[in-house]
């Protein structure tokens, strides 16, 4: 069985961010675009897609008016080459709502929930990519074995584009800055 046969031709050439726009939404749900190539990533599962949506409620409830929290949602990191990151939530700016694609300065805040098949991904990659795009911050949601989850944070360095690590939340996340977010992700 070749790769023709297994995924369309498209999915076997560099994208650009034209062709990319171009495509329907059921092309782009469940994909990736990094450095012009599609990446299929693996279905989440329902603890995850619950977690993410937990997380993106309670987001949307402390950000006020001036932020929406939303799941599944495409950031356009770069358009040459194309990097389209689905981020699992992401916090931006209510006033660009209907702007596409969604850049990294609309976004405070991407999270990013680790799934089997992620983890270097989640824990490596796209810490280092969201901080070259100068997103502010980001979470990354482990699922521990005890059902309850562990929340680790990073803070932008802006002179060096890198994060600093922030604090670990175990179930219940506290955070003032920059809006008040208390988040029970309790046990899941």
């Amino acid at each position: 069985m070749t790769a023709e046969m297994v995924a369309p031709a498209w999915m076997h050439e560099q994208i650009t961010a034209e062709q990319y726009d171009s495509w329907s939404e059921e092309q782009c749900a469940g994909i990736e675009i990094v450095d012009g190539m599609v990446v299929v990533g693996p279905s989440a599962s329902k603890r995850h897609n619950r977690l993410a949506r937990i997380l993106a409620n309670a987001l949307e409830d402390a950000a006020g008016p001036d932020w929406n929290a939303d799941t599944d949602f495409d950031v356009r990191l770069q358009d040459v080459p194309l990097t389209n990151r689905r981020t699992d939530v992401v916090v931006y700016r209510a006033e660009t709502i209907d702007v596409t694609p969604t850049r990294p300065e609309h976004v405070l805040l991407v999270a990013e929930v680790v799934s089997p098949g992620s983890e270097t991904t989640d824990r490596v990659v796209k810490v280092d990519q969201y901080a070259k795009a100068g997103i502010a911050f980001y979470w990354r949601i482990e699922q521990a074995a005890t059902g309850v989850p562990l929340v680790y944070t990073y803070v932008l360095d802006p002179a060096t584009r890198t994060y600093r690590e922030g604090d670990v939340f175990t179930g219940v996340v506290k955070v003032a800055a920059p809006f008040p977010v208390r988040v029970d992700l309790g046990q899941l």
